[in-house]
């Protein structure tokens, strides 16, 4: 490498830097220093909301499948760069918040198909005021209010994870020797998330990247054999643990909908690009229907452990200032890596989480009743 080319990324390196921390604060008049999005922190209302109900969804993706050039919307990208082979692509030159309808639809589908895309240089999406961030959300399905998460005050729907030298309003395992934690957003609601946003406001100068893993690319590795009798089952996801956390005093200590457990199967198929994917995490995935709890937890204990272990399909996002990360829940797990305690300091996102329909079983007439 050039000494010409060391010194080109040791100055981009030092501008990303300056630039996080201009970001994040503000001179007050009295000299001193004002956090930019005092207005995005979260706040912890006991509102009581009742059960969700159930609703038609139609995912936007299947409004791009018809477009003459699916992929337009990139057209005016100055880098499009595949993280890895099946999961993840990085985008420089997109301004999402100048999408039209058209090129959000294809949006939908490009993550449908690479399962995650991130998004540099997104000042103008994340300076938008918060109708903005549900104005987006809403193209691409109804937006979820979590039951026990922080919001800005007055936006219920914008979810917060925050942390910072004082406290933490995440869900974390104090107990564990890993804060890695696989999960798909919500999966025990009866509709959970498909396309889903998070951009960070606040964060780590070094630390707090989060992982991703391609569940297509994990079923796609066991045998057939074994694939066929996954078609085959259904599991409980429960959201009881996540409340039980919260009403314990912890992440703010609100449970605002009472906790739901609902039947998935084991495999899904996506509506849209209709790949199947391993429908199971350790968060929320509780037991196999039907089957007797040695025989659920051992299969659950081998579908955990390949997951975990399979750095082969996995992507890791490094977040830098500016960043919108998005990626479709019905196909993806994901696990924060919390591993800036030490700073103390301040890691901040919104996530913007449309549901989507009742995952879809892989296997035609699989009955979902528990």
């Amino acid at each position: 490498m050039s000494s010409t080319s060391t010194h080109t990324e040791i100055a981009n390196a030092e501008e990303q830097l300056a630039t996080l921390k201009l970001r994040s604060t503000e001179a007050s008049k009295d000299g001193k220093e004002v956090y930019k999005y005092e207005h995005l922190r979260p706040v912890f209302i006991q509102n009581t909301y009742p059960p969700l109900t159930p609703f038609e969804h139609v995912d936007p993706g299947f409004r791009a499948l018809k477009h003459a050039n699916p992929r337009a919307f990139l057209d005016s990208a100055t880098s499009v760069v595949e993280l890895t082979p099946n999961l993840g692509t990085e985008v420089h030159g997109i301004d999402l918040a100048s999408l039209d309808s058209n090129a959000r639809d294809e949006l939908a589908l490009e993550v449908a198909r690479r399962g995650l895309i991130v998004f540099r240089d997104q000042q103008n999406f994340i300076d938008s005021p918060p109708s903005a961030y549900l104005e987006w959300g809403r193209h691409f399905g109804r937006l979820h209010i979590h039951p026990c998460s922080g919001h800005p005050e007055g936006y219920p729907e914008v979810h917060l994870v925050y942390k910072d030298a004082n406290a933490t309003f995440n869900f974390e395992y104090s107990d564990s020797i890993t804060s890695t934690v696989w999960h798909s957003d919500v999966s025990y609601e009866l509709q959970p998330p498909g396309l889903t946003t998070l951009f960070l406001l606040s964060q780590p100068t070094t630390g707090g990247d989060t992982l991703f893993t391609s569940q297509v690319s994990a079923l796609k590795k066991l045998s057939p054999q074994f694939v066929a009798f996954l078609r085959t089952l259904k599991a409980v996801h429960s959201g009881v643990e996540q409340a039980e956390h919260s009403r314990a005093g912890k992440r703010g200590g609100i449970v605002r909908r009472e906790p739901v457990e609902n039947v998935h199967p084991v495999v899904r198929k996506h509506p849209v690009t209709g790949e199947e994917a391993l429908y199971v995490n350790k968060q929320f995935t509780r037991r196999i229907v039907g089957l007797k709890r040695e025989e659920s937890e051992n299969i659950l204990k081998f579908l955990y452990d390949h997951i975990d272990k399979s750095g082969d399909i996995q992507a890791r996002v490094k977040w830098t200032p500016n960043s919108v990360v998005l990626w479709d829940n019905r196909v993806t797990a994901h696990s924060a890596i919390v591993d800036y305690g030490e700073s103390k300091e301040r890691r901040h996102g919104a996530r913007i989480t449309p549901q989507a329909e009742r995952p879809i079983p892989a296997l035609e007439g699989l009955d979902l009743s528990l």
